[in-house]
């Protein structure tokens, strides 16, 4: 089968080689299963770097998410086992995290429901509380991650800023449905956010970007607000000020979804099952500005890496790149 491996670590347009492998073989309690459509996230990138809190051995196939079939003709989404990630054409996955996937959306949809959705709902529902009435700020919110945040910040009853980077991104996030989008190339954020909230603030923050990001996010937060930390796509780390948190009484909330699969996957299980619903509802549907094909995953992967892509690019493996199936 055709698999994409970093062999080094470095920048994945770089880095990534499409060869030839052998399938991987299920373990005790895992599926093989065939790749239907493969989500590329940040962490593809990070892997590829060698800058992930998990490094797999070299040569390594990265993909975190997928949608796939097993052998019985299932669709179903799953999490791949590292160092067989899933921009490949078959993948194994462990079969007690293996979720349905949802009948209302095709594979490439499916795919992308998984991570950035079972993050932003955990985010905002079991870290941050948040409550219908309240203000959710939402950063890179034409992002793939952000893009889901803005959907569940809307689906539980939030009024929902948007922070995106220039016009075409900002009307991304307008048709995603933020209540109000600021452009961080042209608008002072703090400001902006200040005066749309009645000089209040956030009471809810969602960073994926870390950086200036976080600094600007700390001077708007409301009173008794809380700052969900998910990630620093911006490369910055921030070291916040903890003086500042007492004085202005808010709250920093770290998330790391991946340890949900491990301390409550139950939970993980409950979630899906709202996500489903919500999907079902229309309520929530994954952005896929792309279906890429399998020769240009690399590039797509480096373009996620760089920035430059609004919602989520999704690798197909097979044939026909743009269709999907459901």
């Amino acid at each position: 089968m055709q698999a994409w491996r970093v062999h080094r670590n470095g920048e994945p347009g770089e880095v990534l080689r499409l060869d030839e492998v052998d399938r991987p073989t299920p373990g005790e309690g895992e599926l093989l299963l065939k790749v239907l459509a493969a989500g590329i996230n940040f962490p593809d990138a990070l892997l590829c770097r060698g800058q992930y809190q998990i490094r797999p051995p070299l040569p390594f196939t990265p993909g975190v998410e997928i949608c796939g079939a097993t052998e019985d003709g299932r669709r179903v989404i799953a999490t791949p086992a590292l160092p067989h990630g899933g921009l490949a054409e078959y993948v194994v996955a462990d079969e007690s995290a293996v979720l349905p996937a949802p009948d209302a959306l095709d594979d490439a949809e499916s795919a992308a429901l998984h991570i950035g959705y079972q993050t932003g709902w955990f985010g905002l529902h079991r870290r941050a509380r948040l409550q219908p009435g309240e203000t959710l700020l939402v950063h890179a919110a034409a992002g793939g991650v952000g893009s889901a945040a803005v959907q569940l910040g809307k689906a539980a009853g939030a009024t929902v800023i948007g922070v995106a980077g220039g016009r075409n991104k900002a009307r991304v996030a307008r048709e995603l449905g933020c209540d109000h989008v600021l452009d961080r190339r042209t608008d002072d954020i703090v400001a902006a956010v200040k005066d749309l909230t009645g000089g209040r603030g956030a009471d809810v923050v969602y960073d994926p970007v870390g950086g200036d990001a976080y600094a600007k996010s700390a001077k708007c937060v409301a009173f008794e607000g809380r700052i969900l930390v998910i990630g620093f796509a911006s490369g910055t780390i921030p070291a916040p000020a903890l003086n500042h948190a007492l004085v202005k009484n808010y709250s920093i909330v770290g998330l790391h979804w991946g340890l949900y699969n491990q301390k409550d996957p139950a939970a993980v299980l409950r979630c899906h099952q709202e996500l489903t619903d919500l999907a079902a509802k229309g309520v929530v549907k994954p952005l896929i500005s792309e279906r890429v094909p399998m020769a240009d995953a690399a590039s797509a992967v480096q373009r996620v890496a760089d920035g430059t892509t609004t919602g989520r690019l999704v690798v197909i493996p097979g044939p026909a790149a743009g269709e999907g199936t459901r």
